[in-house]
């Protein structure tokens, strides 16, 4: 929902380093393993009580994520780094609902629920994905990617802010996670109804 909206805002610098890192050698896919990794040790450090800790890895992830694209576009974007970024995507999404769920039992059905709407999520976006790519049709809303990125509720934006607020108030997890898994299953409903008018012909 907010994605598009903070393109303009956040493009502009990205792309500046993002080409510098593209003239000091520095992949796309580097980073893209890289942040994984930052977002994955937050996790843990999460897992482990150290939530302190695993926000700040978070933001480091998201900050990778955000330059990998910036050197994909200045080096010249490829299929196998759309596709190491968007798997890398959803894995570090997955990832964190697991830590707190480890955190405390009373995490757990919460987090549950959290990975299960993401599952949910992630598959109305690449199903659309797929049979938008099929149709040849294209969008930039998002900035130029490798392939179709349809619009919904819950984008990368939401979740990001979930996470910190889940890092910042960590006895609200349960109500967070409830509330956001809401949310991204209405992001599917909103798709589905978006697929059935695009592709009903």
């Amino acid at each position: 929902m907010l994605d598009a909206r903070l393109r303009p805002l956040i493009d502009p610098p990205l792309n500046r380093a993002g080409a510098a890192l593209a003239r000091l050698g520095v992949t796309a896919n580097a980073l893209t393993f890289n942040g994984l990794l930052l977002g994955l040790s937050g996790t843990a450090a999460i897992a482990f009580g150290h939530i302190g800790l695993g926000l700040a890895l978070i933001i480091a992830n998201r900050l990778a994520d955000g330059l990998d694209g910036a050197v994909a576009r200045a080096r010249g974007p490829s299929d196998l780094g759309g596709y190491f970024d968007i798997v890398a995507d959803f894995a570090f999404y997955v990832s964190v609902p697991v830590g707190f769920g480890i955190l405390a039992p009373a995490n757990a059905v919460p987090a549950l629920v959290l990975v299960a709407s993401f599952v949910l999520t992630g598959v109305s976006f690449l199903a659309f994905a797929v049979i938008a790519a099929k149709r040849g049709a294209t969008t930039e809303a998002h900035g130029r990617k490798s392939f179709f990125y349809s619009t919904g509720l819950a984008e990368g934006a939401e979740t990001i802010a979930v996470f910190i607020a889940m890092c910042l108030w960590p006895a609200w997890f349960a109500g967070l996670a409830y509330g956001y898994a809401a949310l991204c299953v209405l992001t599917v409903v909103q798709r589905s109804a978006m697929a059935a008018r695009t592709f009903s012909d």
